[in-house]
C-alpha cells in the first residue's frame, strides 16, 4: 500500500514535468552554450537564462499541474497563483508550482461546483470569469503572503540538508535510497519530481549540478547488463546486447529494471555503483547544466559543461566498472540452466494465473502496453508483442500509454508486475497481465499463446508500409574495400541522401556524431547516425547496409566489418536500434551477415516486413 502511495505521489510530480521536458532541456543548452563557462559564451544570449528559470519553467509546470486537474481552465489559475510565488521569493519556484498548479485547480473545481448550483441561467459565463479572477487574486496574494514564505523555509532547510551533505563529502550516500528507488520504477518521478527542481537551483548560482547525474548516471545500469551478458548464458546472455543500446544509447533505463528484480541481492551492485560514481563526480566537482532526458550518454554529454566532460566520463566510467564487479561477484553462484526452465515454469504458471482471476468475457478489441511515463519502455513492450501476435497469424493493434492515460475501453492491459495495483484500481473490468521483463519475447509468446486459448479478439486492418521503405536493395553494399572510418560514414551518408531519407547536411550531422562519441557497438558492427542537431533533416526513416570482409578501424580493438547507417524520424531511432540489435544477437546469423556474397539475405533479414513491423 505505502509503495502504491509513493509511485502514485511520483507519478503526479513527474506528470507536471515530463510534458514540458522539452522546455527544460531548451534553457539547458541555452545555459551549456552560452554563460559565462559555456561551449560559446555570449553575454546577449545568455540574458534568457534567469528569466526562463525564474518564469517560464515554473509557470509551464504550474499550468501543467493544473490542467491535469481540472482542464484549461485549472491550469489558467495555476499560473496566476504561482506568479505570487514568483514575486515573493527569490528562488525558482519549481517545488512551489507543483504545489500551487493543482492545488489552485482543485479549489476552483470545488467552487464552480457549488457555485452551478445557485448561478441563475444566462449568467453562467459571467460567474465563471469572475469566480475564477476572484479567486485567482485571492490565491495570489496568499502565495505571495504565506505560501511563498513557507516554501522558501522549507527549501532553506532542505538545501541546508543537500549542501552538508555536498560539503561533507556525504553526497554519495543518496545511492543507498536512490537505487532501490530507480528498480521500482520511481526513476521518473526521483528525477523530474525531486533531484530536477533541486538541480536547477544549484546551476541557477554555480552553473552546473551534481544533483542532475544522481538518477541519469547510466553507469550503473551498464555495469548489470555487462555482468549478465559475461555470466549468463542463453537467451539471458543474448538479450543483454540490445538491452545495452537501448539503456546506454537511448536513454531507456527500464530496461535493465529485470535484470535486477530477478536477483534481488544485484541492487548491492547498483548501490556500489552509484556511490562510486556520486564519490567521483564529487571529486572531480562535476555536474551538468540542467536534467538530461532521456539517460543516454548522447543527453548527458549535451549537458555538461566543456570543462567537466573528462570528469563526468570518468564517473560514468567508474560506477559502471565497480557495478560490474560486484554483480560478477553476485552472479557467478547462480545457475542460470535451472534458473532459465524455473524461468520459463513460472511465466507460464502466473500467465494461465491471470485468466482464472479474469471475470470478463474474454473479448478482447484493444490492448495497450502501459508503463509510469507511457514512452519508451511500454513503446517498445507493445511493439514486441503486437510483433509476436502477427508471427501467430492475428492482426490485433497493440497500443501503449502511461498508466494515467490508458483509455477507458482498453480489454487487456500488460504492464509491468510491479505496476499492476496502480492499473486494476482505475481498470478493474479489464484483463490485467503482468511483465518481469518487457525484452524477453519468451514471455509475450506465452502471453500471447494464453490470450488466443482463453480470448476472442477482434482483429483490426492494419495499415502496411512497403517492404521497401526502409530498407533498398540498392542500399546494400556487400564485399566493399576497406577505406578509412570517416569514409566508410560518408558512404553510408550519401547512400541514404541519395535514396531520399535525408538532407545532405546529415552527413555532417553523422561525422559529428562519431566524433563525440563511437558507434560501434561490438560483433564488428557500426551504426553511424547523426546527432540530434541534424534530427529535422531527417525526411523519412530509412537504413543502409555496407560490408567491409577486411574491415574498418573504428578505434583501438573495434574493427567493424559491418557499417549500418541508420535515419530515424522522430523517436523511431529507438526502434531501428532494438531491431538491428536483436537481428545480431544469433551468432549464426552475425556471422553469415559478415561475410554472405546475397543481397537478398540481407534484404530479408533488414526489410520492413520482417524486421520493422510495428
Amino acid at each position: 500500500m505505502i509503495k502504491t502511495r509513493i509511485q502514485k505521489m511520483g507519478r503526479i510530480l513527474s506528470k507536471m514535468v515530463m510534458p514540458n521536458i522539452s522546455a527544460f532541456i531548451a534553457w539547458g543548452l541555452l545555459t551549456a552554450l552560452f554563460n559565462q563557462d559555456g561551449w560559446l559564451p555570449n553575454a546577449h544570449f545568455a540574458a534568457m537564462i534567469d528569466p526562463m528559470i525564474q518564469y517560464v519553467l515554473p509557470l509551464l509546470i504550474a499550468y501543467t499541474g493544473g490542467k491535469n486537474v481540472y482542464g484549461s481552465r485549472g491550469g489558467v489559475i495555476g499560473v496566476v497563483a504561482t506568479v505570487g510565488l514568483i514575486v515573493g521569493a527569490e528562488i525558482p519556484m519549481f517545488i512551489g508550482a507543483m504545489l500551487m498548479g493543482p492545488l489552485s485547480a482543485w479549489l476552483l473545481e470545488a467552487m464552480d461546483k457549488r457555485l452551478r448550483r445557485v448561478t441563475p441561467t444566462g449568467f453562467e459565463m459571467l460567474s465563471n470569469n469572475f469566480s475564477a479572477g476572484i479567486l485567482g487574486l485571492v490565491l495570489m496574494m496568499a502565495a505571495y503572503g504565506a505560501v511563498g514564505p513557507m516554501i522558501v523555509f522549507f527549501n532553506h532547510v532542505l538545501s541546508g540538508g543537500v549542501n552538508y551533505m555536498i560539503n561533507h563529502g556525504l553526497l554519495f550516500l543518496a545511492s543507498i535510497l536512490i537505487e532501490p528507488a530507480k528498480v521500482l520504477f520511481l526513476n521518473n518521478a526521483i528525477n523530474h519530481g525531486i533531484l530536477g527542481p533541486m538541480g536547477m537551483q544549484e546551476a541557477l548560482k554555480t552553473g552546473q549540478s551534481t544533483l542532475f547525474l544522481l538518477e541519469a548516471n547510466p553507469g550503473p545500469g551498464l555495469g548489470i547488463l555487462l555482468a549478465y551478458f559475461y555470466h549468463a548464458k542463453g537467451r539471458l546472455k543474448e538479450s543483454t546486447h540490445s538491452a545495452m543500446v537501448i539503456h546506454f544509447l537511448g536513454g531507456i533505463h527500464e530496461i535493465y529494471f529485470p535484470y535486477v528484480l530477478m536477483t534481488p541481492f544485484l541492487l548491492l551492485a547498483l548501490i556500489a555503483g552509484g556511490m562510486s560514481g556520486v564519490l567521483i563526480f564529487q571529486l572531480l566537482g562535476v555536474g551538468l547544466v540542467a536534467t538530461p532526458s532521456p539517460g543516454s550518454i548522447f543527453s548527458i554529454i549535451t549537458m555538461t559543461p566543456r570543462h567537466h566532460l573528462i570528469g563526468v566520463l570518468i564517473g560514468i566510467a567508474t560506477s559502471t566498472v565497480v557495478t560490474f564487479i560486484v554483480s560478477g561477484i553476485i552472479l557467478s553462484k547462480k545457475d542460470f540452466e535451472i534458473e532459465n526452465q524455473e524461468e520459463s515454469d513460472a511465466i507460464a504458471q502466473e500467465t494461465d494465473q491471470y485468466f482464472q482471476n479474469y471475470q470478463g468475457n474474454y473479448h478482447i478489441q484493444k490492448i495497450v502496453f502501459a508503463c509510469d511515463a507511457g514512452m519508451g519502455s511500454s513503446a517498445m513492450g507493445a511493439s514486441m508483442l503486437q510483433k509476436v501476435f502477427k508471427e501467430a497469424g492475428l492482426m490485433i493493434q497493440v497500443d501503449n500509454a502511461s498508466i494515467d492515460d490508458i483509455p477507458k475501453d482498453a480489454d487487456a492491459i500488460v504492464t509491468f508486475k510491479t505496476l499492476l495495483p496502480l492499473v486494476k484500481g482505475h481498470h478493474p473490468k479489464a484483463l490485467h497481465i503482468g511483465v518481469t521483463d518487457f525484452m524477453n519475447k519468451k514471455q509475450y509468446e506465452m502471453i500471447a499463446k494464453a490470450m488466443m486459448e482463453h480470448c476472442e479478439f477482434e482483429e483490426v486492418k492494419m495499415s502496411q508500409q512497403e517492404p521497401t521503405q526502409i530498407l533498398l536493395k540498392t542500399n546494400i553494399l556487400l564485399g566493399q574495400a576497406s577505406v578509412s572510418k570517416e569514409d566508410a560514414i560518408k558512404q553510408a551518408g550519401k547512400l541514404l541522401y541519395d535514396s531520399g531519407y535525408v538532407e545532405e547536411n546529415y552527413i555532417e550531422g553523422m561525422l559529428a556524431r562519431e566524433e563525440k562519441f563511437s558507434t560501434y557497438i561490438g560483433s564488428h558492427v557500426a551504426i553511424p547516425h547523426g546527432e540530434n542537431a541534424v534530427k529535422d533533416s531527417i525526411k523519412a526513416s530509412g537504413i543502409v547496409v555496407i560490408q567491409y570482409p577486411e574491415g574498418i578501424h573504428f578505434g583501438e580493438g573495434k574493427e567493424a566489418n559491418l557499417v549500418i547507417g541508420i535515419a530515424g524520424k522522430g523517436n523511431e531511432h529507438l526502434q531501428l536500434l532494438a531491431n538491428i540489435a536483436e537481428a545480431i544477437e544469433d551468432e549464426d546469423i552475425l556471422d553469415k551477415m559478415l561475410h554472405t556474397t546475397e543481397k537478398d539475405y540481407i534484404y530479408s533479414l533488414f526489410s520492413d516486413e520482417r524486421m520493422f513491423e510495428a
